[in-house]
């Protein structure tokens, strides 16, 4: 897949390098540190996505997985947090125009997106009340907009949707202490009894198809994307990046690494560069999929058609299989590396935390992405609510 020009993004390498020596600081901190959330608005990342009528480079939906795959290179969690911060500018698009013009309208925007619908939203004049708590908030400290999924009408007519409402609206609980991807600071998220004007409610089941307002408004095959394909081709890429980044560094560890008791170099170790090329093709193969299930969907968007819930089913199932291989091939490595890979000043142990607990993410579980993909090839009935 073509990687974004760095002009572009403003995601060059000595960005992403930036990312690496502040990795430390950003974990303890639990959350991006200042320097990065200046960086980042500083280089138009976020807005690559956007409309172009509100400012956005309104960029193939695609163009965003190179980048976000590279800065993992760098730090895990920071790119996983960054690349939401974009992915939910396109989801922004997806709105009314009354609500993307208020969100747009004041500079770089970064808006967690909790899509649990743990919210209730009631009729109330003016649009709708609403209250609820939502977990994995990421980005939420430093985030100016929000949108969280909610039930959303009265209580004989109900249907989910996401509410768009800024921040300043929202009490923040501090609860990620976690042992992994600890600079995402996804922390929960309180509304109480809050008015969301009816524009900035959106049917859930139009954005899983790909078919919400946004879709017709610009005019652009990138906002017909159905959000769940996007979503988790998106959030697979810091666990594709990593996996790369741990076999670079275990074959540059190979020639400095001498194995106890043996007196050998461990580049000397026939098994040694055989786990190596081992790791190296299960990449490859990752990124053929990738590239496969991607110019799939945008061949059909193209054509001017809706991809089909199989479809969305299989983008899905793709998703979880990068991020489960990318989670095995690190655990090949880490296996061959050594006590010492477990040292805190060793990069190595905190990438393979961060992808421990990124692959916890309910859109990579592997056994339900299978079971709906597998149910959808044959025609079998799955719930309209699934997540695909």
């Amino acid at each position: 897949m073509a990687a974004v020009a760095a002009q572009t993004t403003g995601i060059d390498q000595a960005f992403i390098d930036r990312l690496a020596e502040r990795s430390s600081e950003a974990e303890q901190l639990r959350r991006l540190p200042a320097d990065t959330v200046a960086e980042l608005k500083a280089s138009g990342f976020v807005e690559l996505l956007a409309p172009a009528r509100f400012g956005g480079a309104q960029a193939p939906l695609r163009d965003i997985l190179d980048p976000v795959r590279r800065m993992a290179h760098g730090c895990v969690s920071s790119a996983w947090t960054i690349g939401f911060y974009a992915l939910h500018n396109w989801m922004l698009a997806l709105f009314d125009e009354q609500a993307q013009a208020e969100v747009f309208a004041d500079g770089p925007v970064l808006a967690p997106a909790p899509l649990a619908p743990t919210g209730r939203a009631v009729p109330a004049p003016g649009g709708y009340r609403l209250s609820g708590r939502w977990s994995w908030a990421t980005g939420v400290m430093d985030a100016n907009w929000i949108m969280v999924g909610a039930l959303c009408g009265p209580d004989d007519a109900i249907f989910p949707a996401l509410a768009l409402l800024p921040a300043a609206d929202i009490a923040i609980e501090d609860v990620w202490h976690t042992d992994g991807m600890c600079a995402t600071g996804s922390n929960d998220v309180i509304v109480t009894d809050v008015l969301v004007p009816e524009h900035r409610l959106v049917r859930v089941l139009d954005i899983y198809r790909g078919a919400a307002p946004g879709a017709d408004l610009h005019q652009c095959p990138s906002y017909r994307w159905p959000m769940v394909p996007a979503l988790a081709l998106l959030a697979a890429m810091p666990a594709l990046g990593a996996a790369e980044r741990v076999i670079e560094i275990y074959a540059q560890r190979l020639g400095q690494r001498v194995l106890a008791y043996e007196g050998l170099t461990q580049k000397d170790k026939p098994i040694a560069q055989a786990h190596l090329a081992e790791a190296q093709v299960r990449i490859r193969a990752l990124h053929g999929l990738l590239t496969q299930t991607v110019t799939e969907i945008d061949t059909t968007l193209e054509a001017g058609e809706r991809i089909p819930r199989a479809d969305r089913a299989q983008a899905r199932l793709a998703a979880a299989h990068i991020v489960t291989e990318s989670r095995r091939v690190i655990a090949l490595l880490m296996a061959a590396s050594g006590a010492s890979a477990h040292f805190l000043n060793n990069p190595l142990q905190r990438i393979k935390r961060d992808v421990d607990v990124l692959s916890g993410h309910v859109i990579f579980d592997y056994d339900t992405s299978r079971e709906l993909a597998g149910a959808l090839s044959i025609g079998a009935t799955v719930s309209p609510t699934s997540m695909i």
